[in-house]
């Protein structure tokens, strides 16, 4: 046999596919050996011809992510985020197969994985071929995966039908194999894409809600309405006091730039207080250190939820805008009060007598601010079951206008 080489012409690389013989194709990461995934002869030549065991199995490379519903059983909201982010690009998913991908491909499984290669030639080949191709790395197992046409020939020259000369590839990686097919979502393979940026981008396709409003105006109710409904909830007030308690790192920046507060190898919240509350500059530096730290912490609790396959979540914050969370947030409700209902929930819920809740009330932002920074405003005057048709009502809605 002879190893045909395509440069610009690919009418024969197409033809050679279709008649079940083996192509090898470039892609941003390695090049492929890449066959007919939906003929069962083709895809036990790839196997032979790797020296591939065959209870691994082979994904599958398909032309654009309208191809993920021709293939499997079940496609979730995430499949499409995580296609529109990366594809075509480094990153496989792997979902429920149809009973039309052929056994072997599964390896006696029941999941495919689905790749777009982001090369211009092999995307052409892709739809000129109207086939997928079962493509795994176009080496010998256990050798070094190729990155250019001609590592391909010193392995395979004679051996396979065609290959498609791209030029070296760039990344020289394999893809990131993620799997969607059940919760939670796993990295199955480490690649060209690291976990962080692929949670980061299903994050991107979350619902999250961002909750402000001053001290009083009872912004709890919207977050157990929403908690009710799926959501993770983020309360950053107390988060930012959960990492007082065990995050080593947040206490040695405060010590450093509050000393005094640094007793007994933890942060004294009453002295710190003491020191920040009537000094503006201070205040703010601490404000900037806490914002800090609750931002990562909460960044990083989104990105587990989405990988848990949470769709949903809330940030509660007075400082949501000032503490940079608001950009997480797909859209922020601002929850507001009159001053008479913050300071008689504050008296109850603290234990503070008048003077001290109206001071409270009084120091902080006016309702102004809240109704220029945020995207919605709701009032809660009236009593907990009130409010909460309210929330539920306007949930009810802006929850599907941004599902």
């Amino acid at each position: 046999m002879k190893t045909q080489v395509f440069t610009d012409d690919l009418s024969g690389a197409a033809e050679l596919i279709r008649s079940g013989g083996l192509v090898a194709v470039p892609t941003e990461t390695v090049y492929g050996l890449a066959g007919n995934g939906l003929d069962a002869a083709a895809v036990e030549k790839i196997y032979e011809v790797k020296g591939r065991p065959a209870v691994k199995p082979l994904s599958l490379m398909v032309p654009d992510a309208e191809s993920i519903g021709d293939y499997c059983l079940e496609v979730p909201p995430q499949a499409k985020t995580l296609a529109a982010r990366f594809w075509p690009g480094p990153l496989t998913i792997v979902l429920k197969a149809k009973k039309e991908i052929p056994p072997v491909v599964l390896a006696g499984g029941d999941t495919v994985g689905l790749r777009c290669p982001d090369h211009p030639k092999t995307l052409a080949l892709l739809r000129l071929t109207g086939l997928p191709f079962a493509a795994p790395s176009a080496n010998p197992s256990g050798e070094e995966s190729p990155k250019d046409a001609q590592k391909v020939l010193a392995y395979f020259d004679g051996r396979i039908e065609g290959v498609i000369d791209g030029g070296p590839c760039g990344l020289g990686r394999e893809s990131t194999l993620i799997s969607l097919a059940d919760r939670p979502f796993r990295i199955l393979r480490r690649g060209a894409l690291d976990e962080e940026t692929i949670a980061d981008a299903l994050v991107g396709g979350m619902t999250v809600v961002g909750i402000t409003g001053p001290s009083g105006s009872g912004k709890t109710t919207a977050l157990k309405l929403l908690e009710n409904l799926g959501a993770l909830v983020i309360d950053c007030d107390a988060l930012y006091h959960e990492l007082l308690e065990r995050d080593a790192a947040l206490v040695a920046t405060l010590a450093e730039r509050f000393p005094k507060a640094y007793r007994d190898g933890g942060i004294d919240r009453r002295a710190l207080a003491a020191e920040v509350f009537s000094d503006p500059a201070a205040l703010a530096e601490l404000n900037a250190i806490s914002h800090r730290f609750v931002r990562q912490e909460a960044a990083r609790r989104l990105r587990a939820w989405a990988m848990a396959g949470g769709t949903l979540a809330a940030i509660d914050a007075i400082e949501l805008i000032e503490g940079g969370l608001a950009a997480h947030c797909d859209l922020v409700l601002g929850v507001l009060a009159d001053r008479g209902t913050r300071i008689a929930r504050i008296m109850r819920r603290d234990g503070l007598d008048l003077e001290r809740a109206a001071a409270r009330v009084d120091a902080q932002k006016s309702d102004d601010y809240f109704k220029e920074k945020c995207d919605h405003i709701l009032y809660n005057n009236g009593d907990e079951d009130q409010f909460s048709d309210t929330c539920r009502e306007f949930f009810t809605e802006a929850l599907k206008n941004h599902g």
